[in-house]
């Protein structure tokens, strides 16, 4: 089913088993000297032993920038990048240092000083301006890519891919959204490439033809003013005429970050048409990506000529094995990204080591193996949400005697509720993940149980984990009791039947999400919340793409606001001005709080109790999900 996908590859005599990539993609899991931790190098590891057949390693700085960053600016950084290579080789993938200099889209502060650009234009994420290269400079840059370069082949990479999208330095001198040069460096195509050309004739000098040089282009910037396909087409044919080996096409710039690490709001492969049109024009393989996070897709896009690999870099976080499950047809095993950009991304705009939602051992390999307990216990897990799931999969995976118990008819929780408005469909493919892990350990989650303390005294156990969540809060405003108000839980679980008139009462993710679920229906919606912004609680991509899809929808939206009392046909609120609204249904989304009844009533009759999830603070998924797997393997 797989062949295309799991079909070997050869480039500069080194042979690629598989047709799976995983992109650079910055983890903030090295050192501030830009050394490889071994935090850094079990990643990427555990990517290899997954099956994986070429890993591009995060971005590796060719000048010092202040972050926890990858770099090759100086000798004293290979012997921990060759840790690297030697553990990756093992397992039989190649590797690749990915180069970059990020130019105008960093800050003096993290540039450690001034920072500069092909031009003296100012990124639209940056709070500075930056300083335009002289020749000079550019030279001095030349040889720090190439330099970086040799680095990498004497810590034993396979290659290099210098980073030439995304906004970068090198993107910034090729686009003329941010080259406004009239030198040598600047004006029509070949001058705006002189950049790029001179990086890589330098680094096929110092590394020889043996050496594996890539380049990764954005097809199309998404920017007034910058690279189309058209052009990145062109592009690719020179760049292939000097001697590159690959080409990695991906899209977007800082000023369409959305379409660089898409959200769920994506449909899958929708680049993957670029790639075709760069394979058109070139005979060297070409790299598609984004929003691919089944290898089916991946398989599809091969099988239709559109590229020759494919890379799955957030696929690679929340499973590292899905090659080899995969490859064994083990389909339901596969954990599959779902697209949030929580962990991965938004993290990492804190400045923070980047975590998956649904990968509890996401940067934890070094520290973390299975094994079984000498002291095996009777386990009761209440509640089959994430965190209930997520504690019992990892309980029963190191020998514990686990059972579940979930009043509904189904698992899932509030995580499967969030599922139901548009675009959010993927989060059931981790519920269902979940339900088949404990399928393959002999767990029956029993369903339409009510949990009480005389239940657990005639089916005792040594340990009783309460994961039930948590349930919606309702606000103390007049009128909160009539029969036209109902919940958000009420509204995506369908158990209330809506008007079409309807006020949605709190702006956050979960308020937003129901009013889009709602507009998509044809309903008339108003969304108030009582700050400046609504969903200020989503991960920032998803966040524009969610506004962008509410005022697609209508749906008016009143910020600043503040709900004074509920009627029975209307809402009054008070902002600049005060006013009434009309409703024939009222949803409140103000937020959960803990259920947690059952964990004193347990404690006081002489239980071991842990409490995890909403059960014990309202969080994110991901809290929770980690919560349980701690909680699990700690028994």
């Amino acid at each position: 089913m797989l062949h295309n996908l799991f079909s070997p590859f050869t480039m500069k005599n080194k042979t690629v088993k598989n047709r799976l990539v995983v992109p650079a993609m910055v983890s903030n899991y090295c050192d501030f000297d830009g050394n490889a931790t071994e935090q850094y190098i079990a990643y990427h590891e555990a990517k290899a032993k997954g099956g994986f057949g070429l890993i591009i390693t995060e971005a590796h700085l060719v000048t010092p920038e202040r972050k926890p960053q990858a770099g090759l600016w100086h000798d004293e950084q290979i012997e921990s990048h060759r840790k690297l290579t030697e553990r990756v080789h093992k397992h039989g993938a190649l590797v690749i240092a990915q180069l970059i200099h990020n130019g105008r889209q960093t800050s003096e502060r993290s540039a450690c000083g001034e920072i500069y650009a092909p031009s003296a234009m100012q990124c639209p994420f940056s709070p500075d301006m930056p300083v335009e290269l002289t020749m000079g400079q550019i030279e001095a840059l030349v040889e720090a890519f190439s330099d970086a370069a040799l680095r990498a082949k004497k810590c034993g990479y396979d290659g290099v891919e210098v980073h030439g999208a995304h906004g970068y330095l090198i993107a910034q001198f090729m686009s003329p959204y941010s080259n406004k040069r009239t030198d040598r460096y600047g004006g029509n195509v070949m001058g705006r490439l002189r950049f790029p050309i001179e990086i890589i004739e330098d680094i096929r000098r110092k590394c020889g033809d043996d050496f594996i040089i890539g380049f990764r282009i954005s097809g199309d910037e998404f920017v007034e003013g910058g690279l189309t396909i058209e052009d990145t087409a062109a592009i690719a044919m020179i760049l292939e005429g000097i001697g590159i080996d690959f080409i990695h096409v991906s899209a977007g710039t800082y000023a369409a970050s959305e379409v660089i690490i898409p959200t769920a709001s994506i449909h899958h492969g929708w680049n993957v048409n670029a790639a075709e049109e760069v394979k058109k024009v070139c005979s060297i393989p070409v790299i598609t990506v984004g929003r691919i996070n089944d290898p089916i897709i991946a398989e599809s896009a091969i099988k239709a000529g559109k590229a020759d690999f494919v890379a799955m870099g957030r696929a690679s976080l929340a499973d590292p094995e899905m090659p080899n499950k995969a490859k064994a047809g083990q389909f339901e095993d596969i954990r599959n990204c779902m697209g949030c950009n929580v962990g991965c991304l938004g993290l990492l705009y804190k400045d923070a080591p980047i975590q998956c939602v649904l990968n509890p051992l996401l940067g934890r390999e070094h520290e973390y193996t299975v094994e079984k307990t000498g002291n095996s216990k009777s386990v009761a897990v209440i509640g089959a949400g994430p965190a209930g799931l997520s504690a019992a999969i990892a309980a029963a995976s190191i020998g514990h005697h686990v059972r579940v118990y979930e009043k509904a008819n189904r698992a899932g929780g509030q995580f499967r509720v969030a599922s139901i408005p548009p675009t959010k469909g993927e989060i059931s493919s981790f519920i269902k993940w979940q339900e088949t892990q404990l399928e393959q350990l002999g767990i029956k989650i029993e369903y339409n149980t009510d949990v009480t303390v005389d239940f657990m005294k005639a089916n005792p156990a040594d340990v009783v984990i309460v994961s039930t969540g948590g349930v919606p809060i309702v606000p103390n405003i007049k009128g909160a009791d009539l029969p036209l108000v109902c919940t958000a839980l009420d509204v995506l679980n369908g158990t209330v039947k809506v008007g079409s008139k309807i006020v949605v009462i709190g702006g956050g993710k979960t308020g937003a999400e129901t009013a889009h679920h709602l507009a998509l229906q044809l309903k008339k919606v108003t969304l108030v919340e009582m700050q400046r912004a609504v969903a200020l609680d989503a991960a920032s991509n998803l966040r524009r793409q969610l506004v962008g899809f509410l005022e697609k929808r209508n749906v008016n939206i009143m910020v600043n606001t503040t709900v004074t009392e509920i009627t029975e046909n209307s809402v009054k609120v008070k902002g600049k001005t005060e006013m009434e609204i009309p409703a024939d249904t009222v949803v409140l989304a103000i937020g959960t709080k803990s259920d947690d009844q059952l964990t004193g009533e347990l404690a006081n009759a002489g239980f071991e109790v842990k409490v995890i999830g909403d059960a014990a603070n309202v969080g994110t998924v991901m809290e929770a999900i980690e919560q349980g797997f701690e909680t699990g393997r700690m028994i």
